[in-house]
């Protein structure tokens, strides 16, 4: 189901629903986006992913569906429905799903 950001406030809201897997692809939805941070919704194709990067903020991610691998600074944590993981500000990770794999990304930038 697609939502206009603006439509979320005040509402409840299914978080598995913010975004649809795409065949061959890594699906995001912007769902807060502010000066002092993000919320985004993610949704990765088993076999999808995002290679090794840095952010310049502590990042939070919390599984919503699906198992994925994610390691940080070469050090693998698997992250399922349910569980969340602080991923380190200007530290390499990368997220590698094991299944169809969805998560909430929350980025705090103050």
């Amino acid at each position: 189901m697609n939502y206009d950001p603006k439509e979320l406030i005040g509402n409840t809201t299914d978080l598995k629903s913010l975004t649809d897997y795409q065949a061959g692809s890594v699906v995001s939805r912007m769902v807060i986006n502010k000066k002092s941070g993000t919320v985004t919704a993610f949704a990765f194709e088993k076999g999808e992913g995002l290679s090794e990067h840095t952010a310049p903020f502590d990042a939070l991610v919390i599984g919503l569906e699906g198992e994925a691998e994610i390691p940080i600074a070469g050090v693998s944590h698997t992250v399922k429905e349910g569980q969340m993981l602080i991923m380190p500000a200007n530290v390499p990770h990368a997220v590698h799903p094991l299944t169809r794999f969805k998560m909430m990304l929350v980025m705090i930038h103050e």
